[in-house]
């Protein structure tokens, strides 16, 4: 057993860094290839001479050969330094520790709303087959699916900040304070709406696939065997459905980590929310290539991590993939 643990520890540890070396080499090519000139994006709108550029470009190494600024800053990172954002002027792993902190709250609540709201609206479709009940949650997952994130953002913002007011425009506190005088309370306050956003995108494929997946199990032999001891529908389903749909369904949405991540750098954008998509965003607009770099390789560490989670999980949940594991071994 510890022999199989750490043979699984060596080749996801050997894919991990594989696949961040690749990310990376890809990541830097992109912004050497990007039309956006990192000394013009640095000084904005102000007027220098060219020996005033020429310093800039020399202070940030712009003036370098790709491969030697590429080089450079794969030693820096090895010895755990990660540069300084030109557009911030902070070290880049001080951004990413802070701005992750308000995406992480983010995502979070967006994952677990639409892990639950999506379970619990297949379960009920796949309880009411063909009826009512089950064509509306099929067009409302439909019609979620099909809706672009920005745009449901903009509805959101426009009906529930700016008409009914019963939310703030955006940000992650109020303005007028700072930040030691934030409450959890206006934190929380300032993070459904954003959340709710990104939580439906996610809605629609667990609320399906665990719907197609009950009614198959419904169809099976030991159902119907379950049925004929006099078993009642809320008993098969508690005894018999859950967990055989659970494992498809924490499959899914561990492997919707990678479009939260994504769909957060939308939602944080519509809604001005401070995390690593929104400086993401910053940093693609200023061509500010250490900030890219750095947020690249956090977004990997970040979805690698969840899908070794989710392997972890099916073992624990699935006991015929335990066992299937320790034959082999």
């Amino acid at each position: 057993m510890n022999k199989r643990f750490l043979r699984y520890l060596r080749s996801t540890l050997l894919r991990m860094l594989t696949l961040l070396l690749a990310v990376s080499m890809i990541s830097f090519l992109l912004i050497i290839l990007s039309p956006i000139d990192p000394v013009d994006a640095y000084l904005g709108a102000a007027n220098v001479s060219e020996e005033q550029r020429s310093a800039i470009a020399e202070y940030w190494g712009f003036n370098k050969s790709p491969i030697e600024r590429y080089s450079l800053w794969l030693g820096h990172v090895l010895q755990g330094d990660m540069g300084e954002s030109i557009t911030y002027q902070q070290p880049v792993l001080k951004i990413i520790g802070e701005r992750f902190q308000a995406s992480l709250a983010l995502m979070g609540l967006a994952w677990v709303l639409s892990g639950v709201l999506g379970f619990i609206l297949g379960i009920v479709a796949a309880m009411n087959k063909d009826g009512c009940l089950d064509r509306a949650i099929k067009t409302f997952c439909l019609t979620l699916a099909s809706t672009p994130l920005f745009w449901l953002g903009l509805l959101f913002l426009m009906v529930f900040a700016i008409e009914l007011q019963w939310f703030p425009m955006g940000l992650a506190a109020p303005m007028e304070k700072l930040a030691h005088e934030v409450t959890l309370g206006e934190r929380i306050y300032h993070l459904i709406l954003p959340a709710l956003t990104l939580s439906v995108s996610g809605v629609a494929g667990i609320a399906l696939h665990t719907r197609q997946k009950l009614i198959d199990i419904l169809k099976s032999e030991y159902i119907l065997f379950a049925k004929a001891r006099g078993e009642k529908p809320r008993e098969i389903i508690w005894r018999h459905g859950l967990r055989n749909i659970a494992l498809p369904g924490i499959t899914l949405q561990f492997a919707s980590i990678s479009e939260l991540f994504g769909g957060s750098i939308l939602a944080e954008k519509v809604f001005s929310y401070p995390g690593l998509g929104n400086a993401a965003t910053m940093a693609g607009l200023k061509g500010d290539a250490p900030l890219l770099l750095g947020i690249a390789l956090f977004s990997v560490l970040f979805v690698f991590t969840g899908n070794v989670m989710a392997n972890i999980i099916y073992g624990i949940i699935d006991p015929q993939i335990r066992e299937g594991g320790s034959h082999e071994s």
